[in-house]
């Protein structure tokens, strides 16, 4: 077998395969042997006709087909294999059975889709505008509240009525011209009087009632209600309240920050927070900086993508999809029926997605190729802890437990993470100017003077 292979475009090459009689002869024997239980001959039991009797009846090219079919797929790898060809696709194969007779070589040409040619722009030396994200004291204080909030705790209420930011058990039920409707009656519903959860007026007519206290309340459902039989209707609600609780937050005292840290003073329980805060800034502005660098890199790129690349990557964006949902207990089925979508509305709809990953991916392994890149054992080292911190293992013991795949993986990951690097060294990195309102258009005065 011989075989030449000739690059087409920038993504697709051709194979032309020239297979010798010979061999093109014993594997239509092959196919003889395979096919002949299948052929229906007068006079013979199934797969005991003669081959030469089946080739008189439905012609000589009767095997060529499966012949072909048993050759190729052998020879295709191989030659795949030797010429290191990156195939993205099935191959189209062309046979001329025109030309194909007993006692000659017979040509096949495939020709298939592989991994495209990059054409490198900049990638050094690249400047860049960042949202730059700063910590505020704002910032710092709603994240002590989490800690304050997640250490409060609940009391029930007996000596006085409902309060602002009280939680109350209630039971209700409301009608519209004396008529109850759906979903308008509940026993032991919680709510938190000041949250807003229930229609406006509700809740602010609550506040003064007692335990055991029952109350009329009449509302008017919003001009916007959801449910359009009762939008802006005039409605009352029966309420009675159940119980009454209120949530008791710690004071940031230095008393707090002994219990839920490590430090006996407030002020240094504090600068902890800053600290962890300043470390997420910094690093979802280092990520930021990355992530805009390396898409004007593939910005100022340009490849042709094959589209059954684009295609299995879509595949893979939808399985994530699915798999992230599966997580929070929502099937496919019943995600497409809630937004009225089919598979195929909703592949199409990532199919841009799909590219840009593609073409950043592709730009990526350019630059590392361009750049002479490899990971060292330290590379994969510091890659290989962080990964086993991402998913809370202990590092010897995932260590142990990678696959060749997986280590491979994690060596393709460090190798980003050098070429990701070298693009950032010269970078040029600004924060984006300030949003500014613009100024509100005068207003055209001659229409009113009359």
């Amino acid at each position: 077998m011989s075989y030449t292979v000739e690059k087409i475009s920038s993504n697709k090459v051709k194979l032309t395969f020239t297979v010798p009689a010979d061999e093109f002869a014993a594997s239509t024997q092959k196919a003889y042997l395979k096919m002949r239980g299948r052929i229906n001959v007068p006079g013979f039991r199934k797969g005991k006709a003669p081959r030469t009797l089946i080739e008189r009846m439905y012609g000589p090219e009767v095997f060529y087909e499966d012949a072909i079919n048993l050759w190729l797929p052998e020879q295709y790898d191989k030659a795949i294999e030797e010429g290191d060809i990156r195939a993205v696709d099935q191959p189209e194969v062309d046979v001329d059975w025109a030309n194909i007779a007993p006692g000659s070589d017979v040509t096949i040409t495939c020709e298939v889709f592989v991994y495209p040619e990059v054409t490198l722009g900049e990638y050094k030396g690249l400047a860049v505008e960042i949202e730059h994200e700063t910590v505020s004291d704002a910032d710092i204080d709603a994240r002590i509240m989490q800690d304050r909030t997640k250490h409060s705790r609940t009391e029930e209420v007996l000596d006085r009525p409902v309060q602002e930011g009280d939680t109350v058990n209630l039971d209700y039920a409301g009608t519209v011209d004396g008529v109850a409707f759906d979903g308008g009656t509940a026993q032991g519903q919680t709510l938190e009087i000041g949250s807003h959860q229930f229609i406006p007026g509700f809740e602010e007519q609550m506040v003064g009632m007692c335990v055991a206290e029952e109350k009329d309340l009449d509302v008017t459902f919003p001009e916007n209600y959801h449910a359009e039989n009762l939008a802006g209707k005039k409605a009352v609600f029966h309420v009675k309240v159940n119980s009454i609780s209120k949530t008791e937050i710690p004071e940031a005292d230095d008393e707090f920050a002994a219990d839920v840290s490590d430090f006996t003073t407030f002020a240094d329980y504090r600068q902890s927070i800053v600290d962890e805060l300043q470390k997420k800034a910094d690093d979802n502005n280092r990520t930021a900086a990355e992530n805009a660098v390396v898409e004007k890199a593939a910005d100022n790129a340009s490849v042709d993508i094959p589209v059954a690349m684009v295609t299995r990557e879509v595949q893979n964006i939808l399985r994530d999809m699915q798999l992230r949902m599966a997580y929070q207990g929502i099937k496919m089925e019943d995600y497409l029926k809630w937004t009225g979508q089919t598979v195929e509305q909703l592949a199409e709809q990532y199919r841009g997605e799909a590219e840009r990953r593609l073409k950043i991916r592709l730009v990526l392994e350019a630059v590392q190729k361009a750049e002479s890149i490899e990971p060292d054992e330290a590379d994969v080292e510091k890659e290989t802890e962080e990964q086993a911190k991402r998913m809370e293992r202990d590092l010897e013991d995932f260590r142990k437990s990678l696959t060749d795949d997986q280590k491979q993986a994690l060596k393709d990951a460090a190798a980003v993470t050098r070429t990701v690097a070298l693009m950032m060294a010269d970078a040029k990195v600004t924060d984006k100017p300030a949003k500014t309102e613009e100024p509100a258009k005068e207003e055209n005065k001659a229409d009113d003077a009359e």
